[in-house]
């Protein structure tokens, strides 16, 4: 089912990934770079438009997604922003995707592009959930646990631009709890990310037993 009101997916994927000591968006997994996996989902899902931050290797990576036969026939709906100031933190990517669908799209999802789990369904699921929410944010939620991806809708557009620093949204979510809905699932999709090797472990012990997991390619002349 379509969200009646057109959601925009804004994929956050340009950190250089520091904790875990290697660029994770090349991460193969599956057969595919672990931001394959998220573009993939995203564009199989109902959002209207799908937007890709890419910064660090960001050349590399477009280079491989655009080897890749489904993502060609999708391109209308996918657009990719390099964010050259990624050091500054995660919300210079939100604001330069921000700033391309603001005028066109009366709502927002923010994903992260470490999110091995995450698949159209349970981006579907999010979308349904707050299309009949007919709050301005929605989160998962499992307990005291708070997920991703979110969705915002316009009216805080103008407080998400402002943001500073490696926070992302999650000041806005604090600072209007009255305006939040809260998702409450148990889909291990929405709260597991690859940020350290501890990650890895994890993903290949619990989600991967087939250790399809491999270390990206850092061949020099990839880059």
């Amino acid at each position: 089912m379509k969200n009646q009101s057109p959601t925009a997916g804004i994929i956050l994927a340009a950190g250089s990934s520091t904790r875990l000591g290697k660029p994770k968006q090349l991460l193969q997994i599956r057969g595919k770079i672990l931001i394959q996996r998220i573009v993939d989902a995203a564009l199989a899902s109902d959002l209207d438009r799908v937007l890709l931050v890419l910064g660090h290797r960001h050349e590399t990576i477009t280079r491989t997604l655009k080897q890749h036969p489904a993502l060609r026939d999708s391109l209308p709906r996918l657009g990719i922003v390099v964010n050259h100031r990624y050091p500054e933190g995660l919300s210079r990517s939100l604001c330069l995707g921000l700033e391309t669908v603001k005028d066109t799209h009366p709502s927002v999802m923010f994903l992260l592009g470490d999110q091995p789990l995450i698949d159209s369904a349970a981006i579907n699921d999010l979308l349904t959930a707050f299309s009949r929410s007919k709050k301005d944010i929605l989160v998962p939620a499992q307990g005291a646990k708070r997920g991703n991806p979110a969705i915002f809708s316009r009216r805080f557009y103008p407080s998400m631009m402002r943001i500073q620093g490696d926070a992302g949204a999650r000041r806005v979510i604090r600072d209007n709890p009255d305006c939040v809905h809260l998702f409450h699932t148990r889909n291990p999709a929405y709260f597991f990310d690859i940020d350290t090797e501890s990650d890895l472990t994890v993903w290949q012990t619990r989600f991967d037993p087939k250790k399809t997991c491999q270390e990206p390619d850092l061949n020099p002349e990839s880059f």
